[in-house]
């Protein structure tokens, strides 16, 4: 299980950068490896926070970030679109490794892919910055099954990363997850949590402040979110009856699809990060996991995944 440090950058509202500091540093010391971030993320500072976070132990981690959901200059001050050409690639992992003070980014996702630039020209840049030392490995997010075959052409891809949780299952049936299997990607879960909804921690809209991105998104409108949340403690009540909380069980259901998925929970404080590493020691058998997700699907979750004012994703 790695550690996801969106939420940490004020995605979510304000956030307490010494106690975020200290979740990531506690979260190693307890075995996590891999930290995911992107240059997007407080326009910069996630990057910038995670960098001083992990400073002292950079070889005992595997630091991935991403580029291209947005155009940033320097300053980390949004000035476009998606941009996945060649020289904005090279520009942003320049950029991203000042940010990170180091000198190679493990992991380095195309966050969105552009669509006036050939997948292959991106990811050919991204080939020759793994030549050079620059980034060790590559990957794609929210991409279509056709998009991964011609990036995984030019540049060997190393993860896919897409939403994938009991509320976000398209992954199963749309192709993605199908073909990172048949390629040999490792699959990167991001979202694992439904953004909160499968913490147990949201309970009411009040709960989500005037800053949080939340709520701009259809599954976190007034009705839509009520309903949703009641789903969720329909499965909070399955969860009790295998001795889990509802994050534990959701991410127990989640790395019980395969060896190959990866999950990456985000959170703020050291009390859910514990919390959700012990999910990592829990195993659901199959009759579990189907009764969940059957749960889930008679329950219907209402809105999509997904702001309209959100990068464009491929399904």
């Amino acid at each position: 299980m790695g550690f996801g440090c969106m939420g940490m950058s004020g995605t979510y509202g304000p956030a307490d950068e010494a106690e975020s500091r200290l979740t990531i540093r506690e979260a190693l010391d307890r075995g996590v490896t891999m930290f995911d971030t992107a240059d997007i993320y407080g326009n910069l500072s996630g990057e910038r926070l995670v960098g001083t976070a992990l400073a002292g132990r950079r070889d005992e981690v595997i630091i991935a970030s991403k580029f291209g959901g947005a155009e940033l200059d320097d300053d980390g001050n949004v000035t476009g679109g998606t941009n996945g050409t060649p020289q904005y690639v090279r520009r942003s992992v320049e950029r991203s490794l000042r940010a990170l003070g180091t000198d190679r980014i493990d992991l380095y996702y195309q966050h969105r892919v552009d669509p006036q630039v050939p997948v292959e020209e991106t990811f050919g840049a991204l080939g020759e910055l793994v030549v050079a030392g620059k980034i060790r490995y590559v990957g794609i997010c929210e991409a279509a099954p056709g998009t991964i075959r011609r990036a995984h052409g030019a540049t060997p891809l190393s993860a896919v990363q897409t939403e994938f949780s009991l509320f976000s299952r398209q992954v199963e049936s749309n192709g993605v997850l199908a073909t990172a299997r048949e390629l040999g990607i490792g699959f990167v879960a991001s979202s694992p949590l439904g953004r909160g909804i499968l913490t147990g921690a949201l309970r009411t809209a009040e709960a989500l402040g005037a800053e949080d991105l939340r709520t701009y998104y259809p599954r976190f409108q007034p009705g839509s979110f009520e309903h949703n949340l009641r789903v969720a403690r329909d499965i909070e009540e399955t969860a009790a009856t295998y001795g889990m909380s509802l994050a534990q069980f959701s991410l127990a259901w989640l790395l019980g699809a395969g060896d190959d998925v990866v999950a990456i929970p985000g959170t703020r404080t050291r009390e859910h990060m514990r919390e959700n590493l012990v999910a990592a020691q829990m195993k659901l058998d199959e009759p579990a996991r189907r009764r969940a997700a059957a749960q889930v699907e008679t329950g219907e979750v209402l809105g999509a995944r997904r702001s309209s004012a959100d990068p464009a994703i491929e399904e």
